[in-house]
């Protein structure tokens, strides 16, 4: 059961996101961080990880997971530090996504060759 509600909420998140692209003019960047925003102000309320434990994957594996990172980290890191956690937290819990996305994208160009439009 846990893999049918991972594909069946990870689905329904890219479908609706699908519809938004489609019928709305805005760009997928402005999407990407609709979706992170999402993620961190529904883990801000604490629903996230009740919503987490039901979908799994299908919760995580989206961007709205990441937004869930960032907060998640930013609440541990202004319980430790105070103000100055507002700023460290995000960067803490995130860098490991961030640093694999550019890893990962160097070796994929490196076996694929991209080439410039022009």
């Amino acid at each position: 059961m846990d893999y049918l509600n991972a594909f069946w909420v990870g689905g329904a998140i890219c479908a609706a996101v699908q519809i938004l692209l489609e019928k709305t003019k805005l760009m997928p960047g402005r999407v990407m961080v609709l979706l992170v925003c999402t993620g961190a102000v529904i883990s801000f309320f604490g629903w996230y990880e009740p919503f987490m434990e039901y979908a799994g994957a299908g919760a995580s594996v989206p961007l709205l997971g990441y937004g869930n990172i960032l907060m998640k980290g930013v609440k541990e890191s202004v319980s430790q530090s105070g103000f100055i956690g507002l700023f460290q937290g995000g960067f803490k819990t995130g860098a490991v996504g961030c640093c694999a996305a550019l890893v990962f994208g160097y070796l994929a160009s490196l076996v694929f060759r991209p080439k410039m439009k022009g």
